[in-house]
């Protein structure tokens, strides 16, 4: 079965605070990002990301060389 994380979690898995993914899946931040970071919301507080999803994302992401946290 596949791993379903929450913020809290893929903030800790970045090691960067949960406002930092707020931020990042905000409709300006999805647009702004070349790679928005893949997530599902069920409502405006609960958001959820598959594990492998984030995976992937990271490993695309810095590949091409660019933070995806700055």
């Amino acid at each position: 079965m596949e791993e379903i994380l929450t913020l809290d979690e893929v903030a800790a898995l970045l090691k960067v605070k949960p406002r930092t993914i707020y931020e990042m899946v905000s409709a300006r931040g999805q647009a702004r990002s070349k790679h928005p970071i893949p997530f599902t919301k069920f409502n405006a507080k609960c958001l959820r990301f598959r594990r492998a999803d984030i995976e992937e994302w990271i490993r695309t992401t810095f590949r091409e060389g660019s933070c995806p946290t700055s």
